[in-house]
């Protein structure tokens, strides 16, 4: 496979040196693989950490700044980061008003994010976490035990990055992102494998003319493999699977999400099926995100998020953002 890189051992440290040039509102300690807004600690606001394996950009690194992350700690691709990297990540941006750890439910990340919460508050630093567990298409895999946690990440960050920078306590901020989590649910399918650089080959086989439904965002196997099928007939599946797991009684924020390696042309296309599902089954859209957020390097293929908000979620979601990779009202 041919890849943009030096070599696979480098490909993390070259990218953050990129992000570093690229972003100087950002402040990039290569060496410690941490990433923090330029202007942290804000006095008197609760700090928003994540972090995850790379490969999945731009979550986390591309969420940092005003309106979402304060830091974000990424580890080898498809490999938690250490709790080294959280403690230091908290030291940079705790103000005193408390850090929120936001962590998607994978086993390697659940445990060392609860590693780095006890360090850091034996350092005095007060913390909180959100664990995300967004996907509705099978339970205990691979990777998690219980579900897996994918796009609803984006909307947690956001929402609790908003309520966050408003000056809300660590306990709102918190109590907010749990209900973000437990009002969205995710459905991802392929159409190829990825590759990651150490194999230089895909992490898996998926036959010519077929595709996974379900599946991870590390790979991790889906509910079925079935013949290709349309745009249509995939939105159909994957919404169906997310509104057997939750009813919405109020408007929806709807994710469409790129893997990585699916054309946008591609994506809106879906996005285009997923309305007119939406449609179809009475639910209500409050407002529509779709590109490349949380992707699986270059694989091809897309998610679908769905997220109930009230008005103050909603309210929260529109609020002013300026991170690399999602920014509007600045």
């Amino acid at each position: 496979m041919k890849m943009l890189i030096n070599v696979a051992e480098t490909v993390v440290t070259d990218a953050l040196r990129g992000m570093a040039a690229a972003h100087p509102e950002l402040v990039v300690d290569v060496d410690n693989r941490v990433i923090v807004r330029r202007d942290a600690p804000v006095s008197g606001k609760v700090a928003l950490i994540s972090g995850g394996g790379s490969g999945h950009e731009p979550l986390h690194g591309g969420f940092v700044g005003p309106g979402m992350l304060s830091a974000a700690c990424p580890g080898e691709v498809f490999t938690s980061p250490v709790p080294d990297q959280m403690v230091r990540a908290a030291a940079a941006v705790d103000s005193g008003a408390g850090v929120l750890f936001i962590v998607k439910n994978y086993t390697g990340d659940v445990l060392n994010f609860d590693m780095a919460a006890e360090l850091a508050e034996d350092e005095g630093i007060q913390v909180a976490k959100v664990l995300v567990n967004d996907d509705v298409a099978v339970t205990d895999s691979l990777y998690t035990a219980g579900r897996r946690g994918t796009g609803a990440t984006l909307f947690v960050e956001k929402i609790a990055g908003a309520a966050a920078d408003e000056g809300q306590p660590l306990e709102r901020v918190e109590a907010l992102g749990r209900q973000v989590n437990e009002n969205a649910r995710s459905f991802g399918i392929a159409l190829s494998a990825c590759t990651t650089p150490a194999k230089g080959s895909p992490t898996f086989d998926l036959p010519p003319g077929e595709l996974e439904l379900g599946i991870g965002i590390h790979g991790e196997p889906g509910r079925e493999r079935r013949a290709m099928m349309t745009s249509g007939e995939i939105a159909d599946f994957a919404v169906g699977a997310i509104l057997e797991d939750m009813t919405p009684r109020n408007p929806v924020l709807v994710l469409v999400n790129g893997m990585g390696g699916t054309p946008l042309l591609e994506l809106y296309g879906f996005n285009a099926e997923v309305q007119r599902v939406l449609a179809e089954r009475g639910v209500t859209v409050a407002h529509t995100l779709v590109g490349n957020y949380v992707t699986s390097l270059d694989m091809a293929g897309a998610s679908v998020t769905l997220c109930q908000v009230d008005e103050e979620l909603l309210r929260l979601w529109n609020a002013p953002v300026k991170t690399p990779g999602l920014r509007w009202g600045m």
